[in-house]
């Protein structure tokens, strides 16, 4: 069976831009691929060095949620990166043979760098992120990595350190291919993506009330100022939310009474608070008891990591004997 890998950063909860545009996804293509899915930490170092308790905390809820959305540990091996030590050893070993200026010209790494504005990112490890997750790939000779469009880059210079290897050494690298992710746009509450940096996210774990409050606050139709004044749908946030939460006939009627002034933005958003907290009922459901069950979810990760390291270590054998590092 063919292999995926693709891991997430703790840096925070979990809102619906990751539900949407990766765990979803994810869980689709555990019935099709021999998945490794883990909770990337050591990346997260990368912006959150100066407060590692933030990732420490985080870790937990993340695999809990993966698991209420429905990612399968029977079918997927979930894993935490910094408990496959191979991780560490196979990045120094592929930095060594990575020229500087494929780094310095990684498009994603100024973008980085302006979406994390107020962090201090001027790192060799900030510099160096896609030499670490070209390791976490090349690790598990992934034939595919799902990326939405913005990550290619970051691929792409995966491909290129595989192939370096195999040029200066042996080919042990597969040069993975990308999954390209079809998601549909989460914006967040002011309108912009929706992300942790931005104070904007809607989370999984939150309750009702507050995703009442949060749909409450969202930014709609600059142009519409009054009940009375017809609304552009398709420049609208609760909109572009409601395509992912309202049945497609409501859709169509909202849509209508939108454009004619017929509903105003307080029953717009009252309606999808309401749809979107039913959406969310189940999982949160099964997140709140795998909340109580901190233990059973920890050796799942265990029994993951495990599993993660027996093929990291193979691997590592095979780069080693490449390198001749094996006296």
């Amino acid at each position: 069976m063919e292999r995926v890998l693709s891991g997430m950063r703790p840096t925070g909860k979990i809102h619906l831009g990751h539900l949407h545009g990766v765990l979803e996804n994810w869980r689709e293509l555990q019935e099709r691929y021999e998945c490794f899915y883990f909770a990337a930490d050591w990346h997260a170092l990368t912006s959150e060095y100066k407060d590692p308790s933030v990732i420490r905390d985080s870790v937990a809820e993340m695999f809990v949620d993966w698991l209420a959305v429905g990612i399968d540990p029977g079918k997927a091996t979930l894993f935490v990166q910094s408990w496959v030590k191979e991780h560490a050893e196979l990045h120094l070993l592929l930095s060594m043979i990575t020229p500087l200026g494929w780094l310095e010209r990684n498009p994603t790494y100024k973008e980085q760098q302006e979406e994390l504005k107020g962090k201090e990112l001027g790192t060799y490890g900030f510099l160096g992120y896609p030499v670490l997750q070209a390791a976490d790939i090349l690790m598990y000779k992934a034939q595919y990595v799902p990326v939405g469009k913005d990550q290619l880059p970051h691929l792409e210079i995966t491909r290129e350190i595989a192939r370096r290897f195999a040029f200066l050494f042996r080919q042990v690298f597969p040069e993975p291919q990308a999954l390209l992710t079809e998601a549909p746009s989460v914006p967040g509450t002011d309108g912009r993506k929706m992300s942790k940096s931005y104070n904007n996210a809607i989370f999984l774990a939150d309750p009702p009330e507050v995703i009442t409050e949060k749909v409450a606050q969202m930014f709609t139709d600059p142009q519409r100022g009054r009940r009375t004044d017809p609304g552009r749908p398709e420049v609208c946030g609760v909109f572009a939310l409601h395509k992912i939460y309202t049945d497609r006939e409501k859709l169509r009627e909202i849509e209508t009474e939108c454009r004619r002034a017929g509903i105003g933005c307080v029953d717009c958003k009252r309606i999808l608070a309401k749809n979107l907290c039913d959406y969310l009922a189940p999982l949160q459901e099964k997140r709140n008891s795998l909340m109580g069950r901190l233990d059973e979810v920890k050796e799942i990760v265990q029994e993951g990591s495990a599993r993660a390291r027996a093929v990291a270590s193979s691997t590592m054998e095979e780069v080693r004997e490449a390198m001749g590092m094996t006296w």
